[in-house]
Parts: structure tokens; C-alpha cells; sequence
């Protein structure tokens, strides 16, 4: 029995047709449904870039409530952008919670996973940095590896009557 379900989203263009087919399977299941979003680290240059500038004070003040405040701007958006994309604004009721956490999305998702102790996941096959030929994207790869839960995977390289999501009519 599907009691609660993790929506893992790129944010990319193809997240609003993945967020339907989680919506849809939250209704038909009445299962409560988190969404997560992982949003990678800085590269190791970048942080050398902010050492170079910044005390060491002002760093460590900026990774603890700099990456804080990032972070839940971005969860407040992703939000935002659901209920724009939402075709029944009832369906806003569905999402139990909206989650963004910083590190590698694959292990991210898997953690969430984990500790949401949730009974399927869904992902998109591949994100943003994919062309449509590519079947599996690294993340979609991994999870599949190594989850502990059924994965609903929604295939991406033909989704809206043959067209993916912006290219003309």
C-alpha cells in the first residue's frame, strides 16, 4: 500500500510534467506527498574565490545562515512556482511538504527517502544538463542503483504530444 510518496524535482523544464504525474498518484493512492530538491554544493573554486575575500568569520557566518536563508528562499519558490503550475489549485493540498537541501542530489534524494520513510519515489528519467537521447541521467542513474523503495520513473524525451515542454507547436 502506497501511503506517502517523495517527488524528487530538478526545477528544470520538464518539472511541471513530472509534479502531474505525482499529483496525479497522490490522489488515486490519497497518499500525503514531499517534494525535494537538492541543490549541489559549491565547487571547490568558488569556495576558494570566498576564502580569498572574506575572514574567516565572515565565512563561516556565510555558509551557516547565508546557505540557510538560500535555502529557504528556494523552498518558498518552489512552492510558488507549484501553484502556478497546478491545474486544479485544490492540488496544492496534496503536497505535504516542500524540501530543499544542499549536497549531491543523488544522495540527497536517497536520504529523504530514508528518513520521510516513504513507499515510492518519483523522479524525471533525466534533468536539464541531458539531451533528449539520453535515456537516464547521472542522479536518475544512482537512484535507481540504490533505492529502497519502488521509483516511478517518468521518461522525458517525448512528453507533451510528442513535444517536450517549450519547443513550438
Amino acid at each position: 500500500m502506497i501511503r506517502s510518496m517523495l517527488y524528487a524535482s530538478d526545477l528544470g523544464p520538464y518539472a511541471p510534467f513530472v509534479l502531474q504525474h505525482a499529483l496525479s498518484l497522490a490522489r488515486a493512492f490519497k497518499a500525503d506527498l514531499y517534494v525535494i530538491h537538492a541543490v549541489e554544493p559549491m565547487s571547490p573554486f568558488a569556495e576558494s574565490v570566498l576564502q580569498s575575500y572574506l575572514d574567516p568569520s565572515t565565512l563561516d557566518d556565510l555558509h551557516h545562515e547565508g546557505v540557510s536563508t538560500v535555502l529557504a528562499t528556494i523552498e518558498q519558490k518552489v512552492l510558488d512556482s507549484f501553484v502556478d503550475e497546478l491545474e486544479e489549485p485544490q492540488d496544492l493540498a496534496l503536497i505535504s511538504a516542500v524540501r530543499v537541501r544542499q549536497g549531491d542530489p543523488a544522495q540527497v534524494i536517497l536520504d529523504q527517502v530514508a528518513r520521510l520513510d516513504v513507499d515510492l519515489l518519483i523522479i524525471g528519467s533525466h534533468g536539464e544538463g541531458c539531451s533528449a537521447d539520453t535515456p537516464l541521467g547521472r542522479t536518475a542513474t544512482r537512484v535507481l542503483q540504490l533505492s529502497t523503495v519502488p521509483v516511478y520513473l517518468v521518461p522525458l524525451g517525448q512528453t507533451l504530444n510528442g513535444r517536450a515542454p517549450g519547443q513550438g507547436e
